[in-house]
């Protein structure tokens, strides 16, 4: 029997869900009748929602009695972290490449990590079935990007299938019978290579850990692909850091290896497997497992600096207290330590008083997403603005810039160049047709310019456009970038709202409350239509006497309130101001600046 290790990765909704899907159905991963959900390696109920990968996981096929062994990778850069320790564990990979869109940031992004590893993609040209698919454009731009990103003569020899995910089917060429995913199968055979860790079967074991998770009864487990000798369960192993030192030594309690979407009890494992290993107390991600001989630690891949921080404190609100039931620092920082220890594209830093976290990472989405899962297991958190991480060279100050592709109706570009390069600082680097009255705009944009901006551009596009953004790297610093233009209108009551005073408080902005809501002083309540703050009163009735005329008594009707979600809240509040996160709601408040944070913000 041989062995392929293999990653599926592509750009964020261009299909690689769904293709796994098709592959394990096809592959005889599925006994019959069985009932399987859509995108069944969405595990996470966020990645179900939202439709896209957070947490890369593993999968196994059997196809004319060989492995494969398959890796479902993240596909938007927030969550690039995963992408770097995963492919470390393959041989190779399949580039999705959706036949209309063409190549997106995230494809240059998580290509140019295979590439550097020296992984020959395979290109699967996605989607060719839609009505304005175009796959020859899609695949000379894929070429010209693999040029760009400086792939040997091997790799720009790439082999591609044209496919549909969805419908399940892979050929070699376009006009071909289209039934199954069987040339996909071979050509992935032919072209990726047998682990060479399959000659080093002989040597002392090793194993490098990419991934954590636990098990209530096996306790934590790790996952990762076998560099050396064999395992079977009961043997004693140790742990080493990415330095060398010695962590722990622990014995093998269980192996698990990828059996379709489950993962099953082995005996045995030999060098090139992807495995789970269970018994270590102390070892994390980055790790070295291997026989007590081994005394140098395996080399981790570099992990790219995070570009934005975040501070997550308590939430202390009157309205505390009353929905989460992990309200404490000493419990907020135990579960942020925790997140840390898995993802390695966070890092975590106290804050003097030891009351607030400052939570770095690559981006809003990712922040977004972990506090989401906070808020569902019952914390209560108050969230900063995000802040870019800023880098000191030779004495000059730079800032991180994204590289940002715009589609947007032709009558619409003119207002997002306006924005991106005029308010925003950004310059554009290209502006091309993209199809029957669509403009393409591509930009280098400071990261501080585009916080935010997301909710603005829609309705600048009117819903229609789509902004898609990378980290593109450093720049020296372009100076203050305008924020939030208008101002908000904050509460100078407590108690609940009455729809009669937001009636009267529509002519001041757009409310982001409703009638017979809690409210307490200094909750902002709306958009105020001018640039200042507005200290109003959402309390006040309307006044009763003895009087009637006709009309006077008439039904208040309100226009329906905005209703932010987590990151449009996140990227909404300016520097004095806070988002109030529990697991029921979404608050937003003022609260004071300290000195030192006046001082920053005055800065830009």
């Amino acid at each position: 029997m041989e062995l392929r290790n293999i990653a599926i990765i592509a750009h964020v909704d261009h299909g690689k869900t769904t293709l796994v899907d098709e592959l394990l159905k096809q592959s005889g991963a599925f006994r019959e009748g069985q009932a399987v959900s859509e995108r069944a390696m969405d595990s996470n109920d966020i990645e179900r929602e939202r439709g896209i990968t957070i947490l890369a996981k593993a999968t196994s096929v059997d196809w004319k009695g060989n492995r494969i062994n398959i890796v479902d990778t993240p596909g938007h850069a927030d969550f690039g972290g995963e992408v770097e320790r995963i492919l470390s564990m393959v041989d190779g990979v399949c580039l999705l490449v959706d036949a209309a869109e063409g190549p997106m940031p995230q494809t240059k992004f998580v290509l140019a990590k295979a590439l550097a590893l020296g992984l020959r993609p395979i290109v699967v040209l996605n989607k060719v079935d839609k009505p304005d698919a175009e796959p020859d454009r899609a695949l000379n731009e894929v070429f010209d990007l693999f040029a760009n990103l400086g792939a040997s003569d091997e790799q720009l020899d790439f082999p591609h299938v044209y496919a549909s995910g969805r419908s399940g089917w892979a050929d070699l060429e376009l006009d071909g019978p289209r039934k199954d995913l069987t040339a996909l199968f071979d050509l992935i055979m032919r072209h990726v290579p047998a682990p060479k860790q399959l000659a080093h079967q002989s040597e002392p074991f090793c194993m490098l850990a990419t991934t954590l998770s636990a098990d209530p009864f096996l306790g934590r487990l790790l996952t990762g692909r076998v560099e050396a000798g064999r395992i079977t369960t009961g043997t004693t192993l140790k742990a080493l850091s990415r330095d060398g030192d010695r962590l722990e030594q622990f014995r093998v309690t269980k192996i698990l290896a990828f059996r379709g979407l489950t993962q099953t009890a082995i005996d045995e494992a030999i060098a090139g497997d992807i495995v789970t290993l269970a018994g270590m107390t102390k070892a994390t991600v980055a790790d070295t497992l291997c026989d007590p001989s081994v005394n140098t630690a395996l080399p981790a891949q570099p992990i790219d600096p995070p570009t934005i921080s975040v501070t997550f404190g308590i939430n202390d609100s009157p309205l505390a207290g009353r929905d989460g039931s992990k309200v404490q620092s000493r419990v907020i920082r135990e579960r942020l330590m925790k997140e840390a220890e898995q993802n390695v594209a966070i890092k975590i830093a106290d804050t003097p008083g030891g009351e607030a976290f400052e939570v770095s990472g690559r981006g809003e989405l990712q922040m977004g997403v972990l506090i989401e899962n906070m808020r569902r297991e019952g914390f209560e958190l108050s969230i900063s603005r995000p802040r870019v991480i800023m880098r000191e060279e030779d004495g000059q100050r730079l800032e991180p810039v994204e590289e940002v592709i715009v589609d947007v109706d032709d009558e619409f570009s003119g207002a997002v160049i306006d924005k991106l390069t005029g308010e925003r600082k950004g310059e554009m680097t290209d502006m091309r047709p993209a199809g029957v009255g669509k403009t393409r705009i591509i930009a280098h944009v400071p990261s501080r310019g585009l916080i935010g901006y997301h909710g603005q551009f829609l309705t600048d596009t009117r819903g229609t456009g789509v902004l898609n953004r990378i980290f593109h790297g450093w720049t020296p610093y372009k100076g203050p970038i305008q924020g939030r233009r208008q101002g908000v209108l904050i509460s100078t009551e407590a108690g609940v709202s009455v729809a009669y005073a937001l009636w009267n408080l529509e002519d001041r902005g757009r409310m982001f409350i409703g009638p017979q809501e809690q409210l307490y002083v200094g909750m902002i309540i709306g958009e105020h239509s001018r640039e200042n703050d507005l200290e109003v009163n959402p309390l006040k009735g309307k006044k009763l006497t003895n009087v009637r005329a006709s009309g006077t008594d008439e039904a208040v009707r309100l226009t329906p309130h905005i209703k932010m979600s987590l990151e449009e809240a996140i990227a909404y509040i300016d520097d004095d101001e806070l988002v109030e996160v529990t697991p029921k709601i979404i608050r937003l408040r003022k609260r004071e600046l300290d000195p030192h944070e006046r001082k920053r913000a005055s800065r830009g």
